[in-house]
């Protein structure tokens, strides 16, 4: 399932949640529901908004260890990991 970052516009706070393409949460209360996370100070029907970030499928495969990858190497240069192969 897709991944979403949203913006609550009064505390600017990004939160992210995973659902459908054709669902949208349109307020704090309804995205700190589905993140579980805690309204803290502010209002539930404060507006949120989602982030153009294309919505990205996240899978436990895809985790791994849970690490970041490595950078990619630079032309000419290798990785300070040692894992360029070049």
């Amino acid at each position: 399932m897709p991944t979403y970052d949203y913006r609550c516009d009064i505390n600017d706070r990004v939160v992210e949640v995973s659902h459908r393409m054709s669902e949208t949460i349109a307020n704090w209360g309804d995205l700190c529901a589905r993140a579980g996370v805690e309204l803290g100070g502010t209002p539930a029907d404060a507006p949120v908004h989602r982030l153009a970030t294309g919505g990205n499928l996240i899978s436990k495969s895809s985790l791994g260890s849970g690490m970041a990858p490595a950078p990619a190497c630079g032309a000419g240069g290798c990785c300070p990991s040692g894992m360029c192969g070049f």
